[in-house]
């Protein structure tokens, strides 16, 4: 029986720009950036399965959900100082809805 996180589309492109801001190569002045931009993903992906983990119709679900779309647009403002968000603006806004749908 699979997690119900699993089969979440939200999960899956959490895990996506998790993994993506991992595999990016920060300048050497920047090692600070990609110090915060891991944390902030780490956390959108986290605070979405502890969320799902909650009830997702519940405050507590809610709220992590909400903590996640913080954790996405630090993400994003990690990207945008490197120049890299036009890149991955639409995956961005994609989570972006996805999370403002399950914190509702």
């Amino acid at each position: 029986m699979p997690l119900t996180i699993e089969n979440l589309d939200a999960y899956k492109l959490a895990i996506q720009l998790n993994r993506l801001i991992a595999s990016l190569d920060f300048p050497k002045h920047r090692t600070h950036l990609r110090d915060q931009g891991l944390r902030a993903a780490d956390s959108v992906v986290l605070n979405i399965a502890e969320g799902m983990g909650r009830g997702m119709r519940t405050n507590a679900g809610r709220n992590h959900f909400r903590i996640a779309r913080g954790s996405l647009l630090e993400v994003y403002a990690v990207l945008d100082m490197l120049g890299h968000a036009d890149t991955h603006r639409e995956r961005i806004r994609t989570l972006d809805k996805l999370l403002y749908g399950l914190q509702r």
